[in-house]
């Protein structure tokens, strides 16, 4: 596949310097970059390989002016980092584009409906009464169950395993190994001792372009949906307990765990390995710094935590401020202490009153 730089300045709406007739086929870091590749400068500290990289081609802002001769062509833009991720989401349709029609042997149940366009790969289940849309893309050894809903270009990637009853918008992605719709964590004690386990009846709701990373987990709802908004985009490896809610656009990084009936607000950003107590809410717009454990309610919007517990980022800065000087801290005591013993012949007591 290739486009010459004059192709690609018209998909970005951007002005060339240089020659733009040479031909583009791959993207590349600008550092290392060669003939017939592609590079940006989105930061600065990068710019020192503008005037060394072998990229044919090189995506900057419109504002940029080099210090150096440079000798790829330049591509002028608004933003060249979200230019550039433009052109690797063009590039990443194309090459998906070959995939098509059905492989065999796979399997559909009955009522169950597809729209144009679409592909399923070999060893691919689709269960009973699902409606599939058009130009989806379900890879091979995905299982999709009965009475699932797949809106317009949304893609399922190998070993994907979706539930009965789930709901999934358009444009969404679901990578390898995703779990969609899996029992909730629903254990009554017994005066025995034993747990009796509490039927999860509940489905997934999962709304349009939501990216799902490997190997997540997202569980069915004890009764009504778990939901996850318009925009979502959750790393590899988190886990989401049922009855969850989770607001427009917001960003889970890897390896996070959401207890049940939590709500996250639209627009919160949150870090990776973080732990959220169950039945919390959390406003829009909060942070959470990675490694943090959440264990109470967040009411303002905006507000920045770090650490575990949780608390609002600028005490906890002071707080770990106070705890690194510990160490200086205790030997500070001991010299005191070993000074009153030596001067009063008695130790410090309890409560730290000298008479």
């Amino acid at each position: 596949m290739e486009f010459t730089i004059r192709q690609i300045a018209t998909l970005l709406n951007g002005t060339t310097s240089g020659d733009d007739s040479l031909k583009i086929s791959r993207v590349s870091k600008i550092e290392e970059g060669g003939a017939g590749s592609i590079s940006f400068l989105s930061n600065l500290k990068y710019e020192p390989y503008l005037y060394t990289t072998a990229s044919s081609a090189v995506i900057v802002d419109k504002s940029f002016q080099p210090k150096q001769s440079v000798q790829a062509t330049l591509i002028f833009v608004d933003n060249s980092y979200s230019a550039f991720t433009q052109l690797l989401e063009e590039v990443n349709r194309r090459l998906k584009e070959g995939r098509s029609g059905v492989e065999q042997p796979s399997f559909a149940g009955a009522g169950t409906s597809f729209g144009e366009g679409g592909y399923r790969g070999a060893f691919s289940y689709v269960g009973d009464n699902c409606r599939i849309g058009s130009n989806v893309r379900i890879y091979p050894q995905a299982y999709i169950g009965n009475n699932v809903s797949i809106g317009d270009n949304t893609i399922i990637y190998a070993g994907v395993r979706i539930y009965d009853n789930t709901v999934i918008g358009r444009d969404c992605v679901l990578h390898a190994g995703a779990v969609i719709g899996s029992d909730g964590f629903g254990f009554a004690p017994q005066a025995d001792g034993t747990y009796r386990t509490i039927p999860q009846l509940g489905n997934v709701v999962i709304e349009d372009n939501v990216s799902v990373g490997a190997n997540t987990t997202i569980d069915c709802a004890t009764m009504g949906s778990t939901i996850i908004r318009q925009g979502v985009k959750l790393d590899n490896l988190i886990q989401v307990g049922h009855n969850v809610e989770i607001g427009r656009n917001t960003v889970i990084a890897a390896q996070t765990g959401i207890a049940g009936s939590t709500k996250l607000g639209d627009n919160c950003v949150i870090g990776g390995q973080v732990g959220f107590a169950g039945h919390l809410v959390l406003a829009s717009g909060t942070k959470v710094g990675a490694q943090s454990g959440v264990g109470k309610s967040i009411k303002e919007e905006g507000v920045s935590l770090n650490g575990s517990p949780a608390t609002e980022l600028s005490e906890n800065m002071r707080s770990l401020a106070v705890f690194r000087k510990l160490p200086s801290l205790e030997k500070r005591v001991s010299l005191l202490e070993k000074n009153h013993r030596n001067q009063y012949g008695s130790e410090v007591p309890a409560n730290g009153k000298v008479s």
